[in-house]
């Protein structure tokens, strides 16, 4: 099974974000990053996910370690009742970040995906290393006024 650390950070909420995936597979080290200029952190952590995801053109197992409840509470428990609601909360608002989510089922639908909680800044040395780089690369996005 693959592993794959992933994080996003924002620089204020909104603000510049940006995100980090690490892919280790197989004794290799796959590194991806990005970003935007005015975002969310939840939206960062979610992109997060996504790029990890779509970095596979086959359908693979892979176990993502993620320190955003947001996103594994999403993914596992409250996606396939926001679908059946047409996107809605149980209180009939629409979702945020829907075009997020929607992507998201597509790619774990294509992919068996496990979801592992990593406490944030806990010691975990991969996890601080995708923490690290999300906030460099928010930085990067971030505009001298």
């Amino acid at each position: 099974m693959i592993k794959v650390y992933v994080d996003g950070a924002c620089l204020g909420n909104p603000g510049p974000g940006g995100w980090a995936v690490l892919i280790l597979d197989d004794g290799r080290e796959h590194l991806i990053t990005g970003g935007e200029e005015v975002t969310t952190n939840n939206r960062m952590e979610l992109e997060a996910v996504l790029q990890a995801l779509s970095f596979f053109k086959e359908p693979t197992e892979i176990i993502i370690f993620c320190d955003s409840e947001y996103v594994i509470k999403g993914a596992t428990e409250w996606l396939s009742n926001w679908k059946k609601r047409g996107y809605r909360t149980a209180d009939g608002k629409p979702i945020k970040n829907r075009d997020l989510w929607e992507k998201l089922d597509e790619l774990l639908q294509f992919h068996k995906v496990f979801f592992q909680k990593v406490a944030a800044h806990s010691g975990d040395p991969l996890n601080e290393k995708v923490d690290q780089i999300a906030k460099e690369s928010a930085q990067r996005w971030k505009k001298d006024i």
